[in-house]
């Protein structure tokens, strides 16, 4: 299976668009992080920040909406909901609750393809 039909797999259940909208928005951080370290440290050019700023802002709104869809389909507690929303503001967190809401089976049945952890960058 390739990544391309991993991520096809990711979209077809609220689950999956969240997992993949997780990903994606702590990816954007790092991005976001690294135009601000080169902005303000390394090269003084806001380039990086103009870039990264809002593709960063369109996978947190994506990640917010992700997240209600997923809280609405799987019956999430108010107190996981209000985490998962809280987890869009630090840095990576976002992938750390991903983690924690696969673990604990808050995301319905994911297929094999995801499970292999293709997105996240881990091989078997």
């Amino acid at each position: 299976m390739t990544a391309i039909d991993t991520l096809i797999k990711l979209t077809d259940s609220a689950g999956g668009r969240f997992r993949l909208a997780a990903i994606a928005e702590a990816w954007s951080w790092a991005g976001l992080l690294a135009g601000m370290c080169f902005k303000y440290l390394i090269v003084l050019d806001p380039i990086g920040v103009q870039i990264m700023g809002p593709i960063h802002g369109i996978l947190f709104i994506t990640y917010l909406i992700a997240t209600f869809q997923a809280a609405k389909e799987y019956r999430w507690s108010s107190r996981a909901r209000f985490l998962a929303l809280l987890a869009a503001i630090p840095p990576f967190t976002t992938w750390l609750f991903e983690r924690v809401a696969m673990k604990r089976g808050m995301l319905g049945v994911v297929s094999s393809g995801a499970e292999s952890g293709a997105l996240a960058g881990r091989r078997r």
